[in-house]
């Protein structure tokens, strides 16, 4: 039987984040969130949505004509059905990215063909980083990516220290907190020579902080 999902919008645009920035990408956005950082930037997912359907929502990605879906939130892994919406998605050939707060078991999604995880670490200036999960680290597979959005120097001196003892095969990003000086940020990298790519969220660059873009 098929569940549902609480959602909040479904969109068709360009990923503006991670591995796939700039490729056509349908979005799925839950809703709730059990974290509340302090630069959140969608925290219009926090209310509690509406419920889809599972074969409504695989119509409406259908329609975009997309190869890539990202789910998205939110916080998807809340939702138990969100497991069963990736594997429909994964048996129709889409390769969806699975964007999570950090803070709970990515487990359950790492046997699914053609997910990839986009896991956060959260730093300081979010305000959360006591609930970053430390165990899903090791976990991530090549294909994987491990986020930290970084506000300052205090970030970046954080996320430094949990690279020191990283040693997972996930692609590491820094995304500069929207608004903030993302060349410095870079200028940081470089001047460490950290391996790390530094990656603005494109979709603003785009169109600004506006929704469903």
């Amino acid at each position: 039987m098929d569940g549902t999902v609480r959602i909040i919008e479904v969109f068709h645009s360009v990923q503006g984040e991670g591995p796939y920035t700039g490729v056509r990408t349908s979005f799925v956005r839950t809703a709730r969130c059990n974290l509340r950082c302090s630069w959140c930037d969608t925290a219009y997912s926090f209310g509690p949505g509406r419920e889809r359907s599972i074969p409504s929502l695989l119509a409406e990605v259908a329609r975009h004509g997309t190869k890539y879906v990202c789910l998205t939130g939110g916080e998807p892994l809340l939702q138990k059905e969100s497991l069963s919406l990736v594997r429909r998605l994964s048996s129709r050939g889409l390769t969806t990215v699975v964007e999570t707060g950090g803070s709970l078991d990515v487990t359950p999604f790492l046997g699914v063909p053609r997910v990839v995880l986009s896991v956060d670490v959260k730093c300081p200036s979010s305000a959360m980083e006591t609930r970053n999960r430390w165990a899903n680290l090791p976990r991530l597979r090549a294909r994987d990516v491990v986020k930290f959005v970084i506000a300052d120097r205090r970030d970046y001196v954080y996320a430094k220290r949990v690279l020191r003892t990283y040693r997972g095969r996930a692609a590491v990003v820094f995304q500069p907190v929207w608004g903030t000086d993302g060349g410095r940020l870079a200028e940081w990298v470089i001047r460490d020579r950290l391996d790390v790519r530094v990656m603005l969220q494109e979709h603003k660059v785009l169109w600004g902080d506006v929704p469903g873009r």
